[in-house]
């Protein structure tokens, strides 16, 4: 099927119109009409070729909400007609334990991501989701529910799943305190996820004028962390600290907030490695880990969930022609708090 995108021919080049021919409907394959697609910095990364050698031209996207236009003959999962969305990956070995458990993002011969990675075939260029149209294998998309507008979930595929699966796996909930640094695209969802289950909320920022935004999230406290008298102020405080920050900063101030056996989950993906101190670990039995996104079954929960408390991501809708005006809005942080593509602008 004849594909409209926008695709960055080559490396730090500006995103320009450009069409390409998806595969053919598989007997297992959904296909979709996309409504909106959301740009995450990691699409930055990769279009800029920060993350290592890529492959052009490249058509970014992977957290993509549309309509199914059409199913293959063994397709049991959709309908035509349903929402469906897609996220991270379209595909994995399916055959190693962590597929197995669902826990595709950990595949142990590699996912295959939605852009920026030869398929399983080893020979076709996955293309992401700035386009008009999508097809994927039934077993890697998921249901959006009817009550949740597209345009405010499709953040929520790879935004919305990188913070709720280490919410649910560090157990957030009611008696827990948990602080969320940066209120960004990722950790505006953080805060929305953690109140929703239950535990009490605070924000570190280091930036003071995001407190209103931060608090009418449901957040319960701000912090601001442009004055270091508050790391003393708040030592041994959280039990889950949620590190949604790229920027490069020194992670041993935040682990001194953790309570005894606490835990501070990077998540944003610095530019260059921390320098821990193992000092600050062994003063409480604390934990620095990491967490990717989702599997396909827990990220169908994230989006009943959602569905169920009315969440969806803080957005600001754009056409296709802005989306490299927006890639700089992005890289400054001047976005409240996820540009989405409207995708019949392409």
């Amino acid at each position: 099927m004849n594909t409209r995108s926008y695709a960055v021919m080559e490396a730090k080049k500006p995103l320009v119109p450009f069409e390409f021919n998806r595969r053919d409907l598989g007997a297992h394959d959904v296909a979709l009409d996309i409504a909106y697609a959301g740009i995450c910095h990691s699409d930055i990364h990769q279009a800029r070729e920060e993350w290592g050698p890529a492959i052009f031209p490249m058509v970014p996207g992977h957290e993509i909400a549309g309509t199914v236009t059409s199913v293959g003959s063994s397709v049991t999962k959709f309908k035509v007609g349903d929402k469906i969305g897609v996220g991270v990956f379209v595909d994995s070995c399916r055959t190693c334990e962590n597929c197995k458990q669902g826990l595709q993002q950990y595949c142990l011969e590699g996912m295959t991501g939605t852009y920026n990675q030869l398929e399983r075939d080893g020979k076709t260029v996955a293309m992401g989701g700035y386009s008009n149209y999508f097809v994927i294998n039934e077993d890697y998309a998921v249901h959006i529910p009817a009550n949740l507008p597209l345009e405010g979930v499709a953040p929520l595929l790879c935004a919305g799943i990188t913070l709720y699966s280490p919410i649910k796996h560090w157990n957030v909930g009611p008696g827990k305190k948990v602080a969320v640094m940066g209120l960004g695209g990722l950790g505006h969802m953080g805060v929305k996820f953690a109140v929703a289950m239950g535990a009490e909320v605070t924000v570190l920022s280091h930036s003071p004028h995001k407190k209103d935004d931060a608090l009418a999230m449901g957040a319960h406290h701000f912090v601001a962390t442009n004055d270091d008298s508050v790391f003393a102020a708040h030592s041994k405080t959280f039990d889950v600290i949620l590190n949604t920050v790229s920027a490069e900063l020194d992670i041993n101030k935040y682990v001194s907030l953790l309570k005894l056996d606490g835990t501070l989950v990077v998540i944003g993906l610095p530019g260059k490695p921390y320098a821990v101190h193992v000092g600050s670990l062994l003063d409480g039995r604390r934990s620095i880990a990491g967490s990717m996104i989702g599997g396909i079954p827990q990220l169908q929960e994230m989006l009943n969930f959602c569905g169920e408390k009315s969440i969806v991501s803080d957005v600001e809708v754009i056409k296709a022609d802005y989306i490299n005006e927006a890639y700089e809005r992005t890289v400054a942080s001047d976005v409240k708090y996820r540009f989405v593509i409207d995708a019949s602008t392409i």
